[in-house]
């Protein structure tokens, strides 16, 4: 039996897209299967001993081939999480990299999950009323969080978005900051605004939060309120206390989600101050309409040099 197994692909811009820049994806494609791909012609080839990768390789293709159709053009991270989910057979975890897909109201933008994890998120924010976001840096919380949130207001499915984070120190002290308090905390919320300036001009956030639409601010803010038709994003949780955590999850209101981003190994409280989003994880997981997603290493998107930056100070600890 011959080794080589060639799929053919019609359409040359698919195929164009199937191989990336340079043939990008098909080194990508190599690693994960571990042996040679390559295309020729309106063929792609892979030359396997093993016949279950030569099956398998058909069906990534398939799957990337669909993901293509969609709008969403194959990267190093859809092809691996294609390739993990059809090698385990989750075929239905395949289908929520193209049934998960959030479209912006305000510029027909896409925003495509490029994991599993992510995928499972977005369905989570549109099925839970609070949804926990958990993991390293670089997975796509914040990002997908507004994403979802500003696509929710923008389409008046709710009536405003409220953003918060609580101000805490990471090694460096707040009361050196040249300027008043609001001039003080504001490198605290620019993280949030750079989330909010990748859907929606600085002209319009502004004029959203003229309007109350967006509210942006720390999170002491929120004490005493009540948030009803809204979606409430509380970003870097871990840096919450438990009194904290507490107060902001009893903000929500009649017709409000919730969204609760954070990771547990940067938290910069001081002292011996317990975090109230490892508080949380441990007293909240068996409740009806909240639900933890966790993320790893896996699911970095951004520069491949975080995630090994990730790995390696897991591996100190290990």
């Amino acid at each position: 039996m011959s080794n080589l197994l060639a799929v053919i692909v019609e359409d040359q811009t698919i195929l164009h897209n199937l191989c990336g820049v340079n043939d990008s994806n098909l080194k990508t494609l190599e690693a994960v299967f571990n042996c040679p791909v390559y295309s020729r012609g309106n063929e792609l080839f892979i030359e396997s001993a093993k016949e279950g990768s030569r099956k398998l390789f058909a069906k990534v293709i398939d799957q990337l081939t669909e993901h293509t159709k969609n709008g969403q053009f194959p990267g190093p991270d859809l092809i691996k999480a294609v390739y993990k989910s059809t090698k385990k057979g989750e075929n239905s975890d395949t289908n929520l990299l193209k049934e998960y897909v959030l479209h912006v109201a305000h510029n027909n933008q896409k925003v495509f999950p490029r994991s599993i994890n992510q995928a499972l998120y977005i369905k989570t924010m549109e099925e839970r009323d609070i949804t926990f976001a958990i993991g390293p840096a670089g997975t796509g919380k914040t990002y997908l969080a507004v994403a979802y949130a500003i696509n929710q207001v923008l389409s008046k499915k709710v009536s405003k978005l409220v953003v918060t984070r609580p101000v805490v120190e990471a090694g460096e002290s707040l009361g050196f900051l040249p300027g008043d308090f609001t001039q003080k905390i504001s490198p605290y919320l620019r993280p949030l605004y750079d989330a909010l300036d990748v859907f929606v001009s600085v002209d319009m956030i502004t004029r959203m939060e003229e309007h109350r639409v967006i509210e942006i601010a720390p999170l002491a803010y929120m004490r005493g309120r009540n948030v009803a038709n809204s979606i409430i994003l509380l970003d870097e949780a871990q840096n919450t206390t438990v009194t904290q955590m507490k107060m902001f999850l009893t903000r929500l209101g009649e017709g409000s989600k919730a969204i609760i981003t954070g990771d547990i190994t940067q938290i910069d409280l001081p002292g011996k101050q317990n975090s109230g989003l490892l508080h949380v994880i441990n007293i909240l997981q068996e409740i009806d309409g909240i639900e933890f997603i966790f993320f790893n290493t896996a699911d970095v998107v951004r520069n491949p040099l975080v995630k090994r930056i990730i790995e390696a100070y897991e591996n100190q600890h290990t």
